[in-house]
């Protein structure tokens, strides 16, 4: 597949998700205006410049969709594809009508003779305890040249460091306030592959190589309401402007099996 501007694939999955005849809403329409893509986008946007008919694809923790917020890239990523294997112990995955096969595992304890081009991970490596197994089953799933694309929060954002000093009936509370989030999509966390330092040297100890990474800033702790949206955005716009780290911020990493 030959490579794709990251920013143009940024804004085909900005076009996909609002669609071509819609007009846009006020959410869709602000963050236009201020050219901020959310991290979700840009994990998609990683994702779509990765996939094509000859794909074999294994999403962990897929859950009940592949891309939430994105249905319309999730169908068209799925039928493109040659291959999308989902595996979640969760019974959300009973749920997911996109892959074309389910596991109800962990990715430590699935098993397969299948090997994939690719393999990612939406906001799952908070969630893993064992990184050492997580690692010896990315080795083994994944093809010589293959890529894991890591998608997760990082560590030292504002929201992990509240999350890892607070019960999970606390987790439950703010996301069913901030984003509408049902508990059942709400899981432990333990932020033990959430720096970019830890993932490298896991991913070199299992034989990888980081082909790409990025800081994502995540304005979207308020982002259910217009005017908290819009100063989400001024303040992000503001500090990068006196080169000052948003607080809360995702990763999105990409290894390639060597």
């Amino acid at each position: 597949m030959p490579p794709v501007n990251f920013s143009e694939a940024q804004r085909e999955v900005f076009r996909i998700k609002t669609g071509d005849n819609e007009p846009l809403g006020w959410s869709p329409r602000l963050r236009e205006w201020f050219g901020y893509f959310t991290p979700d986008e840009s994990y998609e946007a990683a994702l779509l410049g990765l996939i094509d008919s000859q794909t074999d694809w294994l999403d962990v923790g897929c859950g009940h969709d592949v891309f939430p917020a994105n249905r319309p890239l999730a169908e068209l990523l799925s039928s493109r594809c040659q291959c999308l294997v989902g595996v979640d112990p969760s019974a959300n995955i009973d749920r997911n009508d996109l892959v074309h096969e389910r596991a109800k595992s962990t990715i430590e304890e699935y098993r397969t003779d299948r090997k994939f081009d690719l393999v990612s991970l939406r906001m799952v490596a908070e969630h893993i305890a064992d990184p050492s197994a997580a690692m010896a089953a990315f080795s083994r799933l994944t093809k010589p040249g293959g890529r894991v694309v890591i998608y997760t929060v990082s560590k030292w954002a504002i929201s992990s460091l509240i999350a890892a000093s607070t019960p999970m009936i606390v987790h439950h509370l703010i996301k069913r306030i901030l984003w509408l989030a049902k508990s059942e999509d709400t899981f432990p966390t333990v932020y033990r592959m959430n720096t970019r330092s830890s993932l490298r040297r896991m991913f070199m100890d299992a034989g990888f190589v980081e082909d790409d990474f990025k800081y994502l800033d995540d304005c979207r702790i308020f982002s259910r309401w217009r005017a908290t949206s819009a100063i989400e955005l001024i303040a992000q716009r503001l500090l990068r402007i006196v080169k000052i780290p948003y607080p809360d911020i995702c990763i999105l990493g990409v290894y390639r099996k060597l």
